[in-house]
């Protein structure tokens, strides 16, 4: 667990550990000490706050990425205060499996980060539905050539799961069974090139090259 105030550090730390399947192996306070770390204790998931010193920026991206290359076994869960579409993407630009981008405010028991946590640790990924909102806010860019292969029913279905709600929430909106959305969310997962990943990564993945077009 990563934080610069120790507070807040100690305190997270304190309530992930009362759960009985997981254990905080070590604590840190700025990048450096976080990735020594790390590499001493080789956790399978390393929580911490998206801005922390030296530069009190981006450092829990920094790691993020630095541990993809040195160890890649490690999961992340960045803590943030920022719905912020530069961090999501820089965090989730080179892979989604075992990474998770949560809202600080949002986090609102000690079962949702454990769950998050629990997640990242079986290499699946967990983005807050306002980090989804925040990077769907109009701007240009050159299109996805990708999602011309879809049809215009599997557009509306992956705008709507864009927005971070469930299978049963989007049936609803469109006024079809569940059943459908589920053969429009595999064939939006193949059409993607996404059907040799797991279920919650490909959802994230597709999710994301939606994203990259309408950003």
């Amino acid at each position: 667990m990563a934080d610069d105030h120790a507070l807040v550090r100690e305190g997270i730390a304190g309530l992930i550990d009362a759960e009985p399947d997981l254990v905080v192996t070590a604590t840190a306070h700025d990048l450096p000490s976080l990735l020594a770390a790390a590499a001493a204790a080789t956790p399978d998931v390393v929580v911490t706050d998206i801005r922390m010193p030296p530069t009190g920026t981006d450092e829990g991206i920094r790691a993020a990425a630095e541990l993809r290359t040195v160890q890649p076994g490690i999961g992340v869960v960045v803590l943030s205060m920022f719905a912020s579409p530069a961090y999501a993407r820089a965090l989730l630009g080179d892979g989604t499996e075992g990474r998770a981008y949560l809202l600080k405010p949002r986090v609102q028991t000690t079962d949702e980060l454990c769950a998050a946590v629990r997640a990242v640790a079986a290499g699946r990924s967990v983005v807050d539905p306002a980090v989804v909102e925040a990077l769907l806010s109009p701007g240009g860019g050159p299109g996805n050539r990708l999602l011309d292969r879809l049809t215009a029913r599997e557009r509306e279905v992956l705008e709507l799961m864009a927005t971070g709600v469930s299978n049963a929430t989007i049936a609803a909106q469109l006024f079809v069974g569940a059943k459908t959305v589920e053969t429009h969310v595999r064939s939006i997962f193949m059409k993607l090139d996404l059907a040799d990943e797991a279920n919650l990564s490909r959802r994230v993945a597709a999710v994301l090259t939606w994203l990259d077009d309408h950003r």
